[in-house]
């Protein structure tokens, strides 16, 4: 089963749209995810597209950044997004549900456990360096180069960084922040790690990084990452149109959850095993059928037959 990955612009969204207007007068078929260039909802997103797939929709992945996701979600020129990431992305969250008239419908948390922070090698952490609060003393930030290793800039974790250092939250106002993408910072964390050199990067779970890496999270005293230290939710958007139109592809993708260590796994399988991402999310559902079942409970076939024994069977998982 071969998804599509190709880029989605919002011209070309816009006129799939209309193309589309045909197959939406009766029961709606087409699902259009945006799927930013993260191994986690790219996993995620083809596990779903799986599952809709067997059901009888078309789903559809357009590669996004987040700041066209939401731009393209409010013009319904795409109808879902597994990775709303809050409160990394709150302030783009915030602007697309103001007032009574919101375009969007929150389907809640679809990761249990995610979590944005600080991260170091064990070594370091063991070293005496456990707190954010310490990252500024001397005998820490001289061995640290005063350099924070992170993503692309104009991620959410990038502003909450840039924001740190003006702010000089920690006392990280002469750091240096080495922005370049998730390969490039991961990188330079094997590199550290490999040579057991000091080295103190922007971590999440879940990601695979916490698999094969033997990392620690800084304790997060001043919640520069968030509330409760960083933890985070990954929420699944829909569109109001979407969810009016398709209640049950609606409850299908509301009923979507996973652990983070289930979805580290799932990343690690992709993004650092290089498998195709529609295998690892098949893989996934035949070693998880309870879970599977819970996913697909009081959902249908878009011919109205009950969603799970057609699924157990067209996708040989076993029984729950």
């Amino acid at each position: 089963m071969k998804l599509s990955h190709r880029p989605l612009s919002l011209a070309l969204a816009g006129s799939l749209l209309a193309m589309g207007g045909l197959a939406q007068a009766a029961e709606p078929a087409q699902v259009r995810f945006s799927v930013p260039a993260w191994p986690g909802v790219t996993v995620k997103t083809a596990l779903a597209s799986t599952l809709l797939e067997t059901l009888g929709y078309a789903p559809q992945q357009a590669e996004l950044g987040s700041t066209i996701t939401y731009q393209a979600l409010q013009q319904n020129e795409l109808d879902a997004f597994l990775a709303a990431w809050l409160p990394a992305q709150q302030g783009m969250y915030d602007t697309s549900f103001e007032g009574e008239d919101a375009k969007l419908v929150d389907l809640g948390n679809n990761v249990d456990g995610a979590r944005l922070g600080f991260a170091v090698p064990t070594y370091v952490y063991e070293a005496g360096l456990t707190s954010a609060e310490d990252l500024d003393k001397p005998e820490f930030a001289d061995k640290l180069d005063r350099t924070i290793y992170s993503i692309e800039v104009g991620s959410g974790m990038s502003d909450t960084l840039n924001e740190a250092v003006d702010a000089d939250t920690y006392g990280l106002g002469d750091w240096r922040l080495s922005e370049t993408s998730t390969p490039g910072m991961l990188s330079a964390v094997d590199s550290a790690i490999d040579r057991e050199e000091w080295i103190v990067f922007a971590g999440w779970t879940p990601h695979w990084m916490n698999i094969e890496y033997d990392v620690r999270y800084l304790d997060d005293t001043q919640d520069m990452w968030g509330p409760e230290g960083g933890r985070s939710d990954v929420r699944t958007l829909v569109t109001r149109t979407f969810a009016e139109a398709n209640p049950n592809a609606t409850r299908l993708l509301d009923q979507l959850s996973f652990t983070a260590d289930d979805q580290s796994a799932m990343i690690r399988g992709f993004s650092y095993e290089e498998r195709e991402p529609d295998a690892v999310a098949l893989e996934w559902l035949r070693e998880h059928p309870a879970e599977t079942k819970a996913f697909l409970e009081g959902v249908t076939t878009r011919d109205g037959e009950p969603a799970w024994p057609v699924v157990r069977q067209a996708l040989e998982i076993p029984e729950a």
